[in-house]
């Protein structure tokens, strides 16, 4: 059966309802197709949401900044999504297996991370960062939706073993115009592999804006391929915690893939490479301001008097002392010899590599030289 949460799927218009618990303003609205996975979180799980979105700002601001102080090669920023982010990734089981793209910080952290992990990354003194068997997460993807294959083939593998773990893929809205992405979703309908694909829908890929390489809304694209979709407000924590929630329930229980589209906003720019007021509205970007992730449950928790300044101040506080270990962590990771590029390329010596590293280090000397 193709279907989306809560209505038939309509392949002329796709999935057209954006599925919301916790309005822009911090309402608490009744969905009766998501309240039913949310209805034994308490305020206290909800002010642990909000710190952990706190957490990742934090986080993000240190990276910012370290890059533009040159401390880091680039820095992909996540303002603004940390809700679709810590929302999905907090309601899987620690024995699933996430594939994220270069953008998941908010992912990685919640996977469990360390603040080094998350500036080694983009600091390039390792190969890779975190053990992926340590946190069941692969390492950052930044091919644009090649982790999507990755995290199919990992599923089917689930299946084959017998096992009720799920897969996840992490990508953005430009990626769902990769061959990538729909061939994963091909392999996924075809084999019922328990996969569920979290499309970021930030608005922009890069300069691109999504009504350019998408018509209709992304979710609907899904249901042709025999995949059933929700389309979830992305700032919005408890919508996203809830329609995760629901797709693993129909992954673990052998229905096979689900499709989320968490509609949010990168309020950044793409990386901090890029120059998002060359092709951005500032208009727009006021809009998605008053839709602000973590703004809206501060709202909801004061109405309902679970949230007071002093937790307020607690949890700044706890972030200023995170912001204060990343950037430690980043300055206390060891230079490495540019030669050791070539270390642990190959798991075996490899003549051609030899040739290279040779060529490398006479290039190297060069600059010795010129020095004396």
């Amino acid at each position: 059966m193709v279907y989306t949460l809560g209505a038939a799927a309509d392949p002329a218009t796709g999935t057209g309802r954006i599925h919301t618990l916790i309005t822009a303003e911090g309402t608490r609205v009744a969905d009766v197709n998501l309240d039913s996975y949310v209805a034994d979180l308490t305020a206290n799980d909800l002010r642990e949401l909000y710190r952990d979105m706190t957490m990742v700002r934090r986080i993000d601001s240190e990276g910012f900044s370290l890059q533009r102080q040159g401390q880091l090669g680039l820095w992909a920023p996540v303002l603004g999504q940390e809700a679709a982010q810590l929302g999905t990734a907090r309601a899987l089981r620690g024995d699933d297996f996430v594939f994220p793209s270069y953008r998941e910080l908010g992912v990685v952290y919640a996977r469990g991370a360390t603040t080094s992990d998350l500036v080694n990354t983009w600091r390039g003194e390792r190969n890779s960062t975190y053990d992926p068997y340590e946190i069941n997460t692969a390492t950052m993807q930044i091919i644009i939706g090649a982790q999507t294959l990755h995290a199919v083939g990992y599923a089917m593998g689930i299946q084959r073993d017998g096992q009720d773990q799920v897969a996840v893929a992490y990508f953005g809205d430009g990626a769902t115009s990769q061959g990538d992405v729909n061939e994963a979703m091909v392999f996924a309908a075809s084999f019922a592999a328990p996969v569920i694909f979290v499309c970021q829908n930030n608005q922009w890929a890069i300069s691109e804006p999504v009504g350019v390489q998408a018509a209709a809304p992304i979710a609907g694209r899904a249901p042709g391929f025999g995949i059933p979709s929700v389309r979830v407000d992305g700032n919005d924590v408890l919508a996203c915690f809830a329609a995760m929630r629901w797709a693993l329930s129909q992954a673990r229980s052998g229905q096979g893939p689900v499709f989320i589209e968490a509609v949010t906003y990168r309020m950044g720019p793409h990386t901090t490479s890029d120059d998002p007021t060359k092709y951005r509205d500032e208009a727009e970007l006021e809009l998605w301001r008053t839709r602000d992730p973590l703004t809206r449950v501060e709202a909801f928790l004061r109405s309902i008097g679970e949230f007071d300044d002093a937790f307020a101040a607690e949890v700044a506080a706890e972030a200023d002392a995170l912001g204060a270990d990343v950037r430690a962590a980043c300055l206390s990771i060891e230079k490495r010899a540019p030669i050791e590029v070539f270390d642990h390329v190959y798991a075996e010596p490899h003549s051609a590599l030899d040739r290279e590293r040779a060529q490398f280090a006479a290039y190297l000397a060069g600059f010795e030289e010129d020095a004396r």
